[in-house]
């Protein structure tokens, strides 16, 4: 078949995709034309271009040559008519005060989703654009010769543009990663600043995640509503802080890390990014000096050649996963300080570190030369009236609750979480499974593939100095049997994997066999979702173990590598007892894991299992429907963060696997005192 018949095919249907393939006898291969030719399900991807390397956005950090200002705090915010979207932008209302436009002002918090704020349903379940605006002032002393003024967004939901004065100053079309620009031109130093965000929260075919906005008929006429076919609400707003910062006009732009350890000897390699740079000035030097918890100097080095260099750290103390090692997740402070020739300091910023090795082959994936063992959890970013909004209260809650039930790991499904969230997850020795946005793909179009790429190469470049990231996800339950996910994925793999930064790949499947999974072939480390006794033989927990090893076995065969159960579990109502055991249960629930550890257990000794994560850690909001209960009730906590009776076996299934595999000393209170069989 030829491209141009490819293309009169597939122009016949309205909207369809219409881009030349240079390889169409290939494509037809993939496809399977023999079987049936279906025209939705072809596309080309050989336009599709590479996405331009991220440079900058380090987090904001106060130095002796920086300054950093919060933005957060009470907004103001308007919602845009939702059959009208884009009225705002046709009316001007960013240049001018919000209240200037007549329509209600709600005062919100920033950072926080809109949703649940107020007991207005309509903003709860809006479907388009809302308007954020707050006034701030830029100190004098920030207008000075050698100075740079910039702003950075920490998450917005989804697609968003900013305006500074009534000037546009960005755009940004993914949530959940941050952005940057710097706004010296738009800001009145020493004065009153006006900035307006718009947000649109609306999905499409082509946005990470997927989703259509549809129009339905209501008590009220048509509606638009916002569809989509993942399992967790869809909350909006701007979700992580705002900040104002400075740097100098010669600044430190980016930093690279790469760590080793070998024995006691621990090793640094830098790569660095100079802001304005002239390529022939060469009168600056760095001057590099790694700290201790302490703050001591542990070792120091003056490099002219400051682009790129090499530390090593003698008796090193290496970053190790919790209950690994008795010191786990021990950091280090790498200090850059751009330097003048004449012993100016030009720039200073520094950087946490946690220094180790990370390898995998196809059976294990080892940290410091050591197998790990993954003991874990799905998350969400998730509570109650802030929604996905940062909350560090929050965050040091559930980082407590991981360490007392003896987790070593999460997967940040199905997003990037904080930047504030990967910093507890390296200081608390808690590994990472870094996952980005794609969840439930269905449609494989040429433009999603361009914007996958895109947010992958965002979220590697913004955690890929943290040691805690032991591995890209690259997405969750996409419809992998469709004969068109393995060009797209093939593609997806090889691009992530030349970025990857020294992580393996890895992905979440649900296909019901794993010979259909047309992504699995591309990926590092196999990962599968499956709720035997829940949504396949509902309340069977009789038909566990055994489904449980025969799936575990067959991806195995089929690929060779190792394997992570990312999912499984059973909805619980806290408080709901029933003996005999009954579905929706705390009986229920606990029994189904305890099922599943002993198929776990089996796994474990062909030593190519690496890990089980429960689903979920905490109970969370979805959707409205009448297959949840008040939101997904999986979680081993409530939504308030409070344990149901399966935690305390989840806890003592962790704490004796740490126990048994790294020699870890057991809580004194794990097990309650019953009986002394002495007396």
């Amino acid at each position: 078949m030829h491209c141009q018949l490819l293309e009169s095919l597939i122009s016949q249907k309205k909207g369809r995709f219409t881009q030349k393939c240079s390889n169409a006898d290939e494509l037809s291969t993939t496809h399977g034309f023999a079987h049936k030719f279906n025209v939705e399900q072809i596309y080309c991807y050989d336009d599709v271009q590479l996405p331009k390397p991220t440079v900058g956005l380090l987090y904001p950090r106060a130095s002796e040559t920086r300054e950093v200002n919060s933005l957060d705090g009470v907004w103001e915010l308007v919602r845009g008519n939702a059959s009208d979207p884009l009225q705002g932008i046709r009316e001007k209302w960013f240049g001018r005060s919000l209240r200037s436009t007549g329509r209600e002002i709600i005062k919100v918090p920033v950072p926080a989703s809109y949703n649940d704020l107020t007991v207005d349903q309509e903003l709860r379940d809006h479907v388009g654009t809302v308007w954020y605006e707050r006034h701030f002032f830029v100190p004098s002393s920030w207008n000075m010769s050698g100075t740079r003024t910039w702003i950075r967004f920490g998450s917005i939901h989804y697609a968003c543009i900013a305006w500074i004065n009534g000037q546009r100053a960005v755009k940004h079309s993914f949530g959940h990663l941050p952005f940057e620009v710097e706004i010296g031109r738009l800001v009145k130093y020493g004065q009153e600043n006006r900035i307006s965000i718009m947000v649109d929260n609306r999905l499409s075919n082509s946005t990470i995640p997927q989703g259509a906005v549809v129009n339905e008929s209501s008590d009220n006429g048509s509606v638009a509503v916002q569809t989509f076919t993942f399992d967790f609400f869809n909350y909006a707003g701007i979700h992580r802080s705002v900040q104002l910062y400075t740097t100098p006009a010669k600044y430190i732009k980016d930093i690279e890390l790469k760590t080793q350890v070998n024995k006691q000897m621990g090793r640094i390699d830098y790569r660095l990014w100079i802001g304005n740079e002239q390529e022939q000035d060469v009168s600056k030097y760095i001057n590099v000096k790694l700290l201790d918890r302490d703050r001591n100097v542990v070792t120091h080095q003056l490099n002219r050649n400051y682009h790129n260099g090499t530390l090593l750290i003698p008796n090193v103390k290496p970053w190790w996963p919790y209950l690994m090692h008795p010191e786990p997740g021990y950091m280090y402070t790498l200090e850059f300080q751009l330097m003048a020739e004449n012993g100016l300091l030009l720039d200073s910023y520094q950087l946490p570190v946690g220094i180790r090795s990370l390898n995998w082959d196809n059976d294990s994936i080892y940290i410091n030369g050591q197998p790990i063992y993954l003991r874990g959890f799905g998350k969400h970013e998730d509570s109650d009236i802030r929604g996905k909004g940062l909350d560090n209260a929050l965050l040091t809650r559930d980082f407590s609750l991981l360490k007392w039930v003896g987790a070593n790991a999460y997967r940040t499904s199905h997003y990037p979480y904080s930047e504030e969230s990967m910093e507890f997850a390296d200081e608390h020795g808690i590994m990472i499974i870094d996952e980005c946005a794609s969840v439930n793909t269905d449609l494989f179009q040429p433009e999603l593939l361009q914007n996958h790429m895109s947010y992958l190469e965002q979220l590697i470049h913004r955690d890929r100095n943290h040691a805690s990231v032991i591995a890209w996800s690259i997405a969750n339950e996409p419809r992998t049997q469709k004969p068109e996910a393995k060009d797209y994925f093939g593609k997806l793999a090889n691009y992530t994997r030349s970025i990857a930064q020294g992580r393996p790949l890895t992905a979440a499947s649900n296909v019901n066999k794993p010979i259909k999974c047309m992504m699995s072939a591309f990926l590092d480390i196999i990962g599968f979702n499956r709720y035997n006794s829940w949504y396949h033989n509902p309340g069977r927990t009789d038909m566990i173990i055994n489904p449980m090893l025969e799936e575990a076995l067959s991806w195995r065969q089929l690929h060779q590598k190792p394997v992570i159960v990312f999912e499984y579990g059973a909805d619980t109502l806290e408080g709901y007892h029933s003996l005999p055991t009954f579905i929706w249960s705390e009986e229920y629930q606990t029994t189904m894991l305890s099922k599943h550890f002993q198929a776990f257990d089996k796994l474990r000794k062909l030593k190519w299992f690496i890990g089980e994560f429960v689903w979920n850690f905490a109970d969370f909001k979805t959707e409205q429907t009448y297959t949840r209960v008040g939101g997904n009730k999986k979680g081993v906590f409530t939504r308030n963060r409070q344990p149901k009776y399966s935690a305390y076996l989840l806890r003592q299934r962790y704490h004796m696997l740490a126990y048994k595999l790294n020699n870890a000393s057991l809580p004194t209170d794990l097990f309650n005192y019953i009986i002394d069989f002495g007396l």
